[in-house]
């Protein structure tokens, strides 16, 4: 099955409204995305005109989205891209793109949020059943230590490459593997006029 999948980064245009369709919540919200475009000859950024996707967010997504955003907050969106054709009012054919998004989250090069985890319900349980005679074997069982991949164990203990330290990367400076990339140093554009809280 052929499907377009694209990453956007934008702004929330106005408050996601969320419905139910067969028994499904859905949340629905438009992103505005601006690009920017440097040119040569003068060495200015100027932006470019801004693109309108409509995004349709299902289930636990959709919830969380519901309760996460708001208008103005800068958003990074991942989903499946497709493209509708329609004729308006002054019976212009007008092409408009919707995102069914798989991930939602904050733009955090522009600020900083905070995590909470959603706790799914919980089923009502049967009679409980009676505990078996016998010691748990598990109970003179050693503990063991929880084993994280190397480089993300390195992460949390600041002691990984470009985390803190002598070896870290300092604020502004472009990571190792960045190098030689013109998309580095793309200067951030402040957010758009529309983009202002509600």
């Amino acid at each position: 099955m052929n499907e377009s999948h694209i990453t956007v980064h934008g702004y929330v245009a106005a408050n996601p409204v969320v419905r139910q369709v067969g028994g499904h919540a859905v949340a629905n919200f438009r992103i505005g995305v601006t690009p920017r475009r440097l040119e040569k000859a003068t060495g200015q950024w100027h932006d470019a005109e801004t693109q309108w996707y409509a995004v349709s967010a299902w289930r636990a997504l959709g919830d969380n989205v519901a309760r996460s955003l708001r208008k103005g907050d800068p958003v990074i969106v991942q989903g499946r891209l497709t493209a509708r054709t329609w004729v308006n009012a002054q019976h212009a054919e007008v092409v408009a793109h919707d995102i069914e998004a798989t991930s939602v989250g904050h733009d955090l090069r522009r600020g900083v949020t905070t995590f909470a985890k959603t706790i799914a319900p919980v089923a009502a349980a049967g009679p409980e059943a009676p505990p078996a005679e016998g010691p748990d074997p598990e109970d003179d069982a050693p503990e063991e230590a929880a084993v994280l991949p190397g480089d993300l164990a390195d992460l949390i203990g600041g002691a990984g490459p470009g985390v803190g330290g002598a070896s870290g990367v300092r604020p502004g400076e472009a990571p190792a593997e960045t190098a030689g990339r013109a998309d580095w140093n793309v200067p951030l554009q402040d957010a758009p006029s529309w983009a202002g809280a509600a």
